[in-house]
């Protein structure tokens, strides 16, 4: 069993330190904010008060963070990860961030005898408290290895992606096609109702063929009774767009179909809907067809 610092116990890192913990391992935990540890401490973990105590002696130090900005607020500086974490520590960043962030946070840490993984996930909050995560992983084979077992206890598709920022790539892709696929439902959805359509009935029978995914699955009760409380919000969703926008435009691949979604989330963020879950783009496809937003 590992000792784990965590740092960033929010909508998907609080679940996934509480899973952590009920698997065996002792977790210290730190949040920016205080008050979000009682989960972890319930599940046998520790409140810790700094990124610094989180830190020390640990084996594992595992980030969760909104962004590239807050990544590096918590890693590097005197009171941050680089520099009390002990050589031969492993630092795993679940956040989603940028690629060329993760390759120099990578650098930096090399420096100091820290090694680092760049491992995003996929699933939203409900694949954070049920453990069935997806993680899209890059770094080295070997610590990929011997991360396993705290990935396990996490996720359920666990894949080594290649090198030092190759998962922020995979998981700039995910988030493409999320946000591809919850606009089209959110169109489907308009469609059906007014078309007179039992949405229900028309919903489980798209979720049974071509037409059915994740997105559709986990999000249809947000879309039938216009539920957004956040499983994963739009202002996040609209951050995730840019750094697939950049990325592919650094390698020179345009994406017609991403920088309509692109907009339209960043319309809705311009709108006020930055903290609903990103399934209320439902509200804009609405607004679109001559309604007004519901929910």
């Amino acid at each position: 069993m590992s000792t784990i610092g965590f740092i960033g116990l929010g909508i998907m890192g609080g679940p996934m330190a509480v899973n952590l913990a009920r698997a065996g391992h002792d977790v210290r935990g730190w949040n920016r904010s205080p008050g979000r540890a009682d989960a972890l401490v319930a599940a046998g973990g520790r409140a810790a008060d700094s990124i610094a105590d989180a830190v020390r002696g640990a084996d594992v130090v595992i980030t969760m963070v909104p962004a590239s900005p807050q990544v590096e607020a918590v890693a590097y500086g005197p009171d941050g990860i680089l520099e009390n974490a002990g050589a031969g520590a492993l630092l795993i960043d679940h956040s989603s961030i940028t690629p060329q962030t993760s390759v120099e946070l990578a650098k930096a840490a090399a420096g100091r005898g820290v090694r680092v993984l760049d491992a995003p996930v996929s699933g939203g909050e409900a694949g954070a408290v049920e453990g069935v995560l997806s993680i899209m992983v890059g770094g080295e084979r070997a610590d990929f290895d011997a991360a396993r077992p705290l990935f396990d206890a996490v996720g359920t598709t666990v894949v080594h992606c290649g090198p030092h920022g190759a998962g922020q790539t995979v998981k700039a892709a995910n988030q493409l096609i999320v946000a591809v696929n919850l606009q089209a439902v959110a169109e489907a959805v308009v469609f059906l109702e007014k078309s007179g359509v039992d949405l229900e009935a028309a919903l489980d029978v798209l979720g049974g063929g071509l037409a059915g995914s994740a997105v559709l699955a986990r999000k249809k009760d947000n879309f039938r009774h216009r539920e957004f409380t956040p499983g994963f919000k739009l202002e996040l969703h609209h951050k995730d767009m840019g750094i697939v926008t950049d990325a592919a435009r650094a390698a020179g691949v345009p994406l017609p179909a991403g920088a309509l979604a692109a907009q339209l989330i960043a319309s809705a963020v311009a709108r006020g809907d930055g903290a609903l879950d990103h399934s209320a783009l439902l509200r804009g496809v609405e607004l679109l067809s001559g309604g007004s937003e519901r929910g």
